[in-house]
């Protein structure tokens, strides 16, 4: 699901840590619900932290780099308890959801 790599470089800053997650909703729809609720949060370091999200098959993908692992473990932390609220409420209230 996660993974740490190094070795990455923009400019002057040393963006050696990364990590990579990817949720199956299994419908388009779905997963473009979830990302446009969680595109309107932007990172409150930029200059530390930069996160890429994107949307394809069904599935959110996101991609963290960071300068420093404490930084990359604080907003992938705060990331995915959005996204178990965003992902809850679909389960909850989405349009598969039989009375």
């Amino acid at each position: 699901m996660a993974a740490i790599e190094s070795g990455l470089t923009d400019g002057q800053t040393q963006w050696e840590f990364s990590c990579d997650l990817e949720v199956d909703y299994e419908s388009e729809e779905n997963a473009s619900i979830v990302y446009a609720a969680l595109a309107v949060d932007k990172e409150l370091q930029p200059d530390k932290v930069k996160r890429h999200v994107s949307v394809s098959n069904g599935k959110l993908s996101v991609h963290f780099v960071a300068i420093e692992a404490r930084f990359l473990r604080a907003s992938f932390s705060a990331f995915v308890d959005v996204l178990t609220l965003a992902t809850k409420t679909i389960e909850e209230f989405g349009q598969a959801k039989k009375l």
